[in-house]
């Protein structure tokens, strides 16, 4: 295939007592399939760990990233937090920025969108915060007349400056999307899509009790604390998405030099980072126990309904399921996609080369210099 469109990653990840993703309630998200329930990690949870992780194969470790932070004060800490000017002045050009970049109701905290922002983005910002200042001269008057105009000029200045730089949004907003309800053409299409992770079992739960002593308390020996938390086994099933043309038009005029080692290190990324709560009590650090690795030119689809009848929770069965299910979709649709895989047991997989985690992520990171 000469201009692969889409690569898929599919895993199979196993986790023992552990609680990876929790709802609002502290116990473990849920998702019902196949008449089944299933325990659930979600697409956000996994997405949040690939971003921040510090890792030899980070995001941000990679030559040419740029970094983007998503908060409610990207102005207030970013733009303003060491900003050398009078208070006076401060306090007339900050609120017209907030509301330049959170809209109209952006001066009240709570009424923000959680926004993210590249670094490149903010550094212009503070740019224009800092000629705003000198241009008003200590005057407080004058500091709100040029704000007031500031903020009529806001969108075509921005728009302006993220069609000359490159990853605006940084690489956070390349890879993952951005959505700004205040700024419409500020949204970025996310080109990785990811799905959320699921068992490939019927739920395993348990309420685990626990207890904290009080080791000063010789007067009353015995737990000082009693609680209860929810733990949970399983092998999950996760899938990934990257859209190659997408990805590529997002780097910009980075992409030839960005997207290699994004996709590189994006696979050793969903291998080996895992998502969870409780790192203390319950060490949930996990590798993929299968890894297949896909490059298409047609729409990609998921191999979900390997498990829509759930399997006997461990990787051989599960990787079986999946194997027979695939062979079931190559027979009916005939789509021809090149595959690598990695399996820590024995597995075949018609058309596929097997491989190391380090040989897929190379023949991932190949993948971009076919579309040119």
């Amino acid at each position: 295939m000469d201009n692969p469109r889409f690569l898929q990653i599919h895993t199979l990840t196993a986790y023992p007592a552990s609680l990876l993703n929790r709802d609002d309630s502290g116990l473990a998200k849920r998702l019902p399939y196949g008449g089944v329930l299933r325990t659930r990690v979600s697409s956000q949870c996994l997405k949040r760990h690939w971003r921040i992780t510090d890792d030899p194969h980070a995001l941000h470790a990679i030559d040419g990233a740029t970094l983007a932070f998503r908060s409610r004060e990207l102005v207030t800490r970013k733009v303003f937090g060491d900003l050398d000017a009078p208070e006076a002045v401060v306090e007339k050009l900050e609120p017209e920025f907030q509301k330049a970049v959170y809209g109209d109701k952006g001066t009240s905290k709570s009424a923000r969108q959680t926004l993210l922002l590249g670094e490149r983005e903010i550094a212009w910002l503070k740019s224009e915060a800092e000629r705003l200042v000198t241009e008003a001269a200590g005057d407080p008057k004058q500091a709100e007349t040029l704000a007031g105009g500031w903020r009529k000029d806001f969108a075509n200045n921005i728009k302006a400056m993220r069609e000359t730089t490159a990853l605006p949004g940084g690489l956070t907003g390349a890879l993952f999307g951005r959505m700004v309800t205040s700024d419409p053409e500020a949204n970025i299409t996310a080109p990785v899509h990811v799905a959320h992770a699921f068992t490939v079992h019927g739920e395993e739960s348990e309420s685990d009790y626990f207890t904290a002593v009080d080791d000063l308390a010789e007067d009353t020996p015995g737990a000082d604390t009693i609680q209860e938390t929810e733990l949970t086994s399983g092998l999950y099933y996760g899938y990934v998405v990257v859209d190659l043309p997408g990805l590529m038009a997002n780097l910009g005029p980075a992409a030839d030099a960005l997207a290699g080692p994004v996709l590189h290190n994006l696979v050793h990324l969903i291998a080996e980072v895992s998502p969870g709560a409780k790192l203390g009590s319950t060490a949930p650090y996990s590798r993929a126990g299968f890894m297949l690795v896909e490059a298409g030119d047609r729409q990609p689809r998921s191999l979900a309904e390997a498990f829509q009848k759930p399997v006997a929770p461990e990787q051989v069965a599960a990787t079986a399921a999946l194997t027979a299910h695939l062979e079931a979709l190559d027979a009916a649709y005939s789509t021809d996609e090149e595959r690598r895989f990695l399996s820590l047991h024995d597995a075949q997989i018609d058309g596929a080369t097997r491989g190391t985690l380090a040989q897929l992520a190379e023949w991932a990171s190949a993948l971009p210099r076919r579309l040119t």
